[in-house]
């Protein structure tokens, strides 16, 4: 236990590093300007709660998401979530013109309606595997990714532009009220999960187990999956579908804190921390140019899955 408090306050440090790097007060050393200030309220601070927000959101996310299923590679970017939150944006550029809010909610509700499908085609007798579950979230964001790819051959060239820079995931577009949304979603969301992490810590022991210990396993599946699908659609109708943030942080989270089982807290500290330094290196890795958040976060996670891969092979697990 004095450990994961160690470690989360790490998170929180990381965190407070990365916001204070973002804004660069120094760089207002001469004063601050009313342009300065529109700056910082309008643009840098919206960025940087953002950040935090849909990163914890995330990252809580894919904790649920593989304690549900007993499965290391259990996260919304493996299972469908955000190939369905990208349809959803897709269609609400090319067929409603595309404003910040038609996009939020179009990916919303492309997140959450694939979130649906996946989970009444892996139910069968009133049971959700969690093998089921990934099976089928795997086909569903194939078929979502196609569909997605489909949609951006067919739109113009200025809606294929905004689309891409869409799907990559970016905090570029962080407004006050998207914090506002990330905000009421994650407050009365993310308790509701943390309180949960008992019985997902006896549903990680297997269903028969679970059952025998007196947890209703379905009723706390669905009850979780439902609060993860939530987080994670909100956060990527705000910021794109950012990749492999949501797979990467709880498995580092419980490396460094060396606990087994779900490790809510400290998972969804490290994941806003994650998304910060994510966007500022995002900022300052070319000169001159900004990348997507999304970008930085493929090429480290798509890093770590390879290295998760590899160990479960190593190990016998795959």
């Amino acid at each position: 236990m004095k450990r994961s408090v160690g470690v989360s306050v790490v998170f929180v440090a990381l965190a407070a590093v990365a916001a204070f790097a973002t804004v660069d007060i120094g760089q207002f050393s001469g004063g601050i300007t009313e342009a300065d200030a529109f700056i910082i309220n309008q643009l840098l601070l919206p960025r940087i709660l953002t950040a935090v927000l849909a990163g914890a959101s995330l990252a809580l996310a894919g904790a649920v998401f593989q304690s549900v299923t007993r499965n290391p590679l259990g996260s919304p970017d493996v299972l469908g979530f955000t190939q369905g939150a990208a349809t959803g944006a897709l269609v609400g550029i090319m067929a409603f013109g595309g404003g910040a809010l038609v996009v939020a909610v179009s990916a919303w509700i492309g997140a959450v309606g694939s979130g649906v499908t996946i989970y009444l085609v892996a139910r069968r007798g009133g049971v959700t595997g969690g093998a089921r579950l990934i099976l089928v979230g795997i086909g569903i964001a194939a078929i979502l990714s196609a569909v997605n790819e489909y949609l951006i051959t067919r739109a113009n060239i200025v809606d294929a532009a905004a689309a891409t820079v869409w799907i990559t995931g970016s905090l570029d577009g962080s407004t006050w009220s998207g914090v506002v949304i990330l905000a009421a979603v994650t407050f009365l969301l993310a308790p509701c999960l943390l309180l949960t992490s008992r019985s997902l810590r006896v549903l990680e022991l297997g269903d028969d187990l679970a059952i025998g210990l007196g947890l209703g396993v379905e009723k706390v599946r669905l009850l979780t999956l439902t609060g993860a699908v939530l987080l994670a659609a909100t956060a990527a109708s705000q910021t794109g579908p950012v990749a492999f943030l949501a797979l990467c942080a709880p498995h580092l989270a419980r490396r460094l804190t060396r606990r087994t089982g779900p490790n809510l807290v400290p998972t969804l500290l490290l994941g806003a921390a994650l998304m910060l330094w994510a966007d500022y290196i995002s900022q300052h890795a070319i000169p001159n140019r900004v990348l997507p958040a999304g970008v930085v976060t493929g090429v480290l996670g798509g890093g770590y899955l390879v290295y998760l891969l590899a160990h479960q092979r190593k190990t016998g697990q795959i």
